[in-house]
């Protein structure tokens, strides 16, 4: 789902926005994404696609997830999506903001739809002193976006980036995913510049990487 960019204004994310993954059934949780998430997620990333088109130097599309594979299991988590495509994210690299319970989620995101992994991983594994130099330490690493699980980068050795590189290269299923993680009770959640700008910076931080994805 593509959106235009817009002006609503962004008052952060609460408790209560965190709690809707404790509905059951997959109709009321998704009426509540639907009602009470998603028109943050239009008001946050209209503001973060514009930025993401400053920093990559062309057009940037919203894209809001919307579950429409679902018909029994309620989702787990729920993101936006922010790439140079107008069509879809899935088979682009592109920036994820997303919460599940327990946390607020910000990506650059290579996900195992994105055809040409093979290609990506070897230009990543080819400068693998530049690509680590450019993610800072309090940053995580994920190889699937269904998880919550995630690594810090700073417990990562240089062996350790190589070995999940090459998982991505060589797995079909294993996905790419670099960023930060944000606890549901972090104050910053509720302050809806302070966010903005914590999000922004993270996707400008992470715009080598992609625009690499990108060759």
């Amino acid at each position: 789902m593509t959106s235009q960019t817009t002006t609503s204004k962004f008052d952060g994310f609460t408790q209560a926005d965190f709690e809707v993954f404790n509905l059951v059934g997959l109709e009321e949780r998704m009426a509540a994404i639907q009602n009470q998430i998603q028109p943050k997620f239009h008001a946050i990333g209209g503001q973060l696609t514009v930025d993401a088109a400053v920093h990559a130097g062309n057009e940037m599309y919203l894209h809001v997830a919307r579950h429409a594979r679902r018909k029994v299991n309620p989702p787990k988590d729920t993101w936006l999506a922010i790439c140079s495509n107008k069509r879809g994210y899935k088979a682009h690299p592109h920036f994820q903001l997303g919460l599940f319970d327990d946390h607020l989620f910000l990506w650059m995101a290579l996900i195992y739809e994105v055809p040409n992994k093979s290609n990506i991983a070897t230009a990543f594994l080819n400068q693998i002193d530049d690509v680590i130099a450019v993610v800072p330490q309090d940053y995580v690493l994920s190889l699937d976006h269904m998880k919550k699980e995630s690594t810090p980068i700073a417990a990562m050795t240089k062996q350790d980036w190589k070995d999940a590189l090459i998982r991505f290269r060589d797995v079909q299923k294993a996905e790419l995913l670099i960023g930060r993680h944000v606890k549901a009770g972090d104050p910053i959640l509720r302050d809806g510049d302070a966010l903005l700008a914590f999000a922004s910076s993270t996707y400008e931080t992470l715009m080598p990487l992609y625009r690499m994805a990108n060759l």
